[in-house]
């Protein structure tokens, strides 16, 4: 039987701006693959400026273990390099052929693979850095054996696509990628989905997988959530996980041979027009996709959701773990007396407006902070979006205090940023509290190693 997981904190936020189930296409011959969406990596770069490049070709590895590489998702001429300060590499952008060329890898059941050689295959063709650990969220190590391995199959966060959607039609390339972690672990590999809605016959079935259900709010379709509902990690315990989406990547690898990084994308928002899914190429440039969609010209385009995304300013190219790109208002203007209005249209966790009288009302919100950043205090408001058997606030102040011991002894192997993006949202101090987990993290990895 199949065992269903309530999560009964969190807070789901009502936007306008969902994707109809319409999808498109969309082409660009523009792409870019930036080594700022892989934390923790040191790129060094394996092309120049005038290259031509195949799809699956590698355009830089990660310096500390060169048998990390990201590949080129099209064949095409490396058209730009693009350094910041200090020489760091921001990006390397590609223009893609009128035709595509892929490397060939081989393909292979890796049901019939050793787990040597299905690693190897992933490694070679750029796939693996699509496999992220925790504790850390970063790109696992290939030399390690997790205790198990983890999908998501239904994503919580506001305006998220279904992934039902993402998932249509790829039947075979995500069982065949399914296939493939199994080889990667003798623990289980967890499919979880969400309880009490048709999910798609691609998820129900699955095989070589132990399907779990989860009901509630945000976040219980975070990974974060699922794991710590499973299968808790202790200090020096390691899990994988692997979104849908790249599942069906890396089930593509390996029935042709060829790293073919076609996705579905939501574009979603209050901003856009006629929110909907569109086909396209991981690291597409969506300039062209956002600015013929939009209703106006004064928004934010974010690579992701409003709680955990990228915004993209100068750059214009997916981020390369998303499938939802959000257009919204564009908070550059002041309110007199606003926290003073009655307010039906402002979303507030606090009900300090009287939006919350009705229950079903979607939201347009912009990005205005709405207050001023205090002084970190006390309020007891975390733990009600907080799903974690952690005491958030706790964990905070010994991440501001460098305390790696009060870190380890509140559970910080078992978060990473994204878990308290909630928090952050709710948050009265205004507080930038993704970074400073991101910050914790990071000290805490530096440390370990």
């Amino acid at each position: 039987m199949t065992k269903v997981y309530k999560i009964r904190k969190g807070l789901d936020i009502r936007l306008d701006g969902a994707a109809a189930a319409t999808v498109s296409e969309y082409a660009t011959d523009q792409y870019a693959l930036r080594p700022a969406d892989f934390l923790g990596i040191v790129p060094k770069l394996m092309v120049q400026e005038g290259d031509q490049v195949k799809a699956g070709q590698s355009l830089f590895h990660d310096k500390r273990n060169p048998d990390i590489r990201f590949a080129s998702p099209v064949s095409g001429r490396v058209s730009a390099v693009v350094r910041g300060e200090k020489r760091v590499l921001e990006e390397v952008r590609v223009v893609a052929d009128k035709s595509m060329d892929f490397e060939d890898f081989g393909s292979g059941d890796p049901l019939k693979l050793e787990r040597g050689a299905v690693v190897s295959k992933m490694l070679a063709s750029g796939c693996w850095p699509m496999v992220r650990q925790r504790p850390y969220n970063v790109i696992a190590n290939p030399a390690d054996e997790p205790k198990a391995i983890f999908v998501s199959g239904f994503d919580s966060a506001p305006l998220a696509p279904d992934s039902n959607v993402l998932v249509k039609e790829e039947g075979a390339a995500f069982q065949t990628g399914l296939n493939a972690l199994t080889r990667m672990t003798t623990g289980k590999v967890y499919l979880n989905l969400r309880n009490g809605v048709k999910n798609s016959e691609v998820f129900t079935n699955a095989k070589n997988v132990e399907i779990s259900l989860f009901e509630g709010p945000h976040p219980a379709g975070n990974v974060g959530t699922q794991i710590a509902q499973i299968s808790p990690i202790n200090k020096g315990e390691i899990i994988w996980h692997v979104s849908p989406a790249d599942v069906i990547i890396i089930g593509r690898l390996f029935l042709s041979g060829k790293y073919d990084a076609r996705k579905i994308v939501a574009l979603t928002g209050s901003e856009v027009a006629k929110p909907g899914y569109f086909k396209l190429i991981s690291g597409s440039c969506i300039k062209s996709l956002v600015s013929t969609n939009a209703k106006s010209t004064g928004y934010r385009v974010i690579s992701g959701n409003v709680l955990t995304g990228v915004r993209l300013a100068s750059q214009c190219s997916l981020g390369f773990y998303d499938t939802q790109i959000t257009v919204i208002p564009e908070g550059n203007h002041y309110e007199f007396l606003g926290w003073a209005m009655p307010r039906l249209d402002k979303h507030s966790f606090s009900k300090s407006y009287f939006a919350w009288l009705m229950p079903g009302r979607k939201f347009v919100l912009d990005t205005n902070l709405n207050g001023g950043v205090r002084a970190l205090v006390m309020t007891g408001e975390y733990e009600k979006v907080f799903p974690f058997d952690i005491y958030p606030m706790h964990l905070l102040k010994a991440i501001i205090n460098k305390d790696i011991d009060g870190m380890e002894q509140l559970g910080i192997y078992e978060v990473v940023e994204e878990d308290f993006a909630l928090c952050e949202y709710i948050d009265t101090s205004k507080t930038e509290i993704q970074t400073i987990v991101r910050e914790g993290l990071d000290m805490l990895r530096a440390e370990m190693s």
